[in-house]
């Protein structure tokens, strides 16, 4: 089987909160990559199957960094929340942009995921 992803993921843990039309769950970040997080499934989960939009939020570890960001929801497992980052500010992006560059540890990797990142954003959308 080939690897389909075209984004490194590092593990990282930190608490986050998923936020939808007032609701909020607790959940914890698993791992991510500059297009995609992976949450463990909140205790209180249920969402509408027809909503796949939702705001996450989570702080860098021993700071008041905080990162915010639009997700997608793309697959919902017994125990996962499989995101999408559908849209995040300029500076949430640079500081995941540099935990992921800490964590990858090779600089030409990290590279050439930025710049197809930065095509895949400057693709229209139909």
């Amino acid at each position: 089987m080939s690897e389909r992803r075209k984004y490194s993921r590092v593990m990282y843990r930190a608490p986050a909160i998923l936020k939808q039309d007032g609701r909020e769950w607790h959940a914890h970040v698993l791992d991510l990559s500059l297009k995609g997080v992976l949450l463990s499934l909140p205790n209180n989960w249920e969402s509408d199957p027809e909503r796949k939009e939702f705001d996450l939020v989570f702080f860098l570890h021993d700071s008041e960094i905080e990162l915010d960001m639009e997700c997608i929801l793309v697959n919902n497992c017994a125990n996962y929340l499989h995101l999408y980052i559908d849209h995040i500010d300029i500076d949430s992006a640079s500081h995941l942009k540099r935990l992921v560059e800490l964590n990858v540890g090779n600089d030409e990797l990290l590279h050439r995921e930025l710049a197809q990142l930065t095509d895949h954003m400057a693709e229209p959308q139909a």
